[in-house]
């Protein structure tokens, strides 16, 4: 079953498929605001980061997992996103399916993305424009380039959450990913039988695979 949607046209960027994996929320707890330049500075630091490891043909996919996953673990407000993803659903959910469903989440998340990075070879990363979203966060578009494929364009939204920068969304033609995964995650609880123990079944067995094929 896979529960991680990828987005529309996935034959048109393939870097776009990779990216489509991460669903991201708003963490719910009280946020300062974040200066578009702060914001910016942020988006770049990450991004060099990624590509860096991206491009280097030195590492093993093994390594790139591991450093991948370092990354995004800091860059991603894991718990909020993860809680506004389970949305209604989680005050259904026990404290023990709450506390295993963040574990399951952010092990599957970055098992995914980690996975995917050692496909990609040659890629550049710069930044478009920034500006303020709302009082919370801002929105900073990124400019993704590889060897024969077009630019694409990346809207990340980052907000401060605990004092820190976090990424809180992703836009990529013009679709939030934290509500495409929203609609799929509440999907597989339904089918369920409106038991958060089914999206928990299913994120085990994902994670299985994952890890059965990096091995």
């Amino acid at each position: 079953m896979h529960i991680i949607p990828s987005p529309v046209r996935l034959q048109r960027r393939s870097f776009l498929a990779l990216l489509a994996a991460l669903p991201l929320a708003a963490p719910a707890v009280a946020r300062a605001q974040m200066d578009p330049g702060r914001a910016t500075a942020f988006i770049q630091a990450t991004g060099d980061q990624l590509v860096a490891i991206i491009n280097n043909a030195s590492l093993s996919p093994a390594q790139k997992r591991e450093r991948v996953g370092a990354i995004l673990r800091q860059a991603v407000d894991m718990e909020g996103t993860g809680r506004f993803i389970l949305g209604r659903w989680w005050r259904a959910a026990s404290p023990a399916e709450q506390q295993e469903y963040l574990r399951l989440f952010e092990e599957t998340l970055t098992r995914n993305l980690a996975g995917r990075f050692g496909e990609f070879q040659g890629v550049r990363f710069s930044l478009g424009r920034s500006q303020q979203r709302t009082e919370d966060d801002a929105l900073v578009t990124t400019i993704v380039e590889r060897p024969g494929t077009a630019p694409l364009n990346l809207d990340w939204r980052v907000a401060d959450v605990g004092g820190q920068p976090r990424i809180v969304d992703l836009v990529a033609e013009g679709t939030s990913l934290r509500l495409t995964q929203r609609s799929e995650y509440s999907a597989v609880v339904q089918r369920g039988g409106n038991q958060v123990s089914a999206l928990l079944t299913a994120m085990r067995g994902q994670l299985q695979q994952m890890q059965a094929q990096q091995r």
